[in-house]
């Protein structure tokens, strides 16, 4: 974890600001309800840290740490799948290197990813030796 020293103590003004910097940025705010949610739970969860990390994220409109699990072991499946699909030669496979528009867990296309713009510019072309004149007939 940290390897501050543990005996160090801030300077009440330091302390200040950095109280000051939270309250400004909503942390404070943020902490006290996921807290408040957690002291209000009539079931207390085994794991408190993983309640507030959890809470952190849904807040923040990230992913819980069990919703991507379980994406990581659908994924995972899936790799098996396709795997093993080559390996047997068992029907098409079908190409997964780019999402598609009806994919739910992509919120743009590719196309609106990458624009012609974005595109990588073509290599410059390549000089070639000229090509050998024919004796000419007389």
């Amino acid at each position: 974890m940290s390897t501050a020293n543990p005996s160090y103590k801030p300077s009440e003004g330091k302390r200040e600001e950095f109280r000051k910097y939270l309250e400004k940025n909503g942390v404070m705010d943020a902490l006290t309800r996921v807290l408040v949610n957690l002291y209000e739970e009539a079931d207390k969860p085994d794991d408190a840290l993983e309640y507030i990390r959890d809470k952190m994220a849904v807040m923040a409109g990230l992913e819980t740490t069990k919703q991507l699990q379980m994406k990581l072991a659908d994924a995972e499946e899936r790799i098996k799948e396709l795997e093993s699909q080559l390996q047997t030669g068992d029907g098409p496979v079908e190409d997964v290197s780019a999402p598609t528009a009806s994919t739910p867990d992509m919120p743009f296309t590719e196309d609106q990813i990458k624009t012609e713009d974005d595109a990588a510019p073509p290599p410059p072309p390549t000089e070639e030796p000229p090509a050998e004149n024919p004796p000419e007939e007389s």
